[in-house]
């Protein structure tokens, strides 16, 4: 992911947004199934059973499926759509990083703070570098991603990123190669989706977190 949260494009199995119409890399939609009770169920690890109904991972995608009834002419029936769609699909997304950020620390895979970002970077170990993007910008200049694409995740705020680490905040992380760093990749791509207006360095209160 390039600085600021911007996903590379993959060569993966295409969907077709039912807003655009256009077919892209699934990874860059969002699945959407209808449950029992007829109400449009997202489906973000993409293994609920039915048809799937796909939306590109936008904050305006998914108003205009929303306010269009789009997900009625998808599935052919009608359909009940949870209000606040594209906040709700935020949350399970954050919700998602998060907990995949958090098993990789578990696992041994990701760390936190400067000092530790910094030994990982110097041993040429940091294959991903996560920062808040309410963390002081002359702070985060400290520490580079490594080169190529899909290196930088900057979508996340520094609590956000404290609950991963079991902090009340958390402003520099990073990830080895390998495990669920791809995962983490991909997710918070989409999740950049529904953030557009943050992401990359911002300005903020100069923190430090070891």
């Amino acid at each position: 992911m390039a600085r600021g949260g911007k996903a590379q494009a993959k060569d993966g199995p295409e969907r077709r947004c039912i807003v655009s119409g256009s077919s892209g890399d699934a990874r860059g939609l969002v699945r959407f199934v209808v449950g029992p009770d007829g109400q449009i169920v997202p489906d973000i690890p993409g293994r609920l059973p039915g048809r799937g109904i796909w939306v590109s991972a936008d904050r305006d995608s998914l108003d205009r499926a929303e306010r269009k009834k789009l997900f009625a002419r998808a599935a052919r029936q009608q359909v009940a759509v949870p209000e606040g769609l594209a906040d709700l699909v935020e949350g399970l997304l954050l919700r998602r990083v998060i907990d995949l950020i958090s098993l990789a620390r578990k696992s041994g895979q990701a760390v936190g703070g400067y000092e530790k970002c910094r030994d990982l970077a110097l041993r040429g170990e940091m294959a991903l570098l996560v920062q808040a993007h309410d963390g002081s910008e002359r702070g985060k200049t400290k520490l580079r991603p490594p080169d190529g694409p899909e290196s930088y995740i900057g979508c996340l705020s520094a609590q956000e990123m404290g609950l991963a680490f079991g902090r009340e905040h958390v402003i520099h992380a990073a990830l080895r190669a390998g495990g669920l760093s791809q995962a983490v990749v991909e997710e918070a791509a989409r999740l950049q989706g529904l953030r557009k207006s943050i992401g990359g360095y911002a300005t903020g209160e100069d923190k430090t977190d070891a």
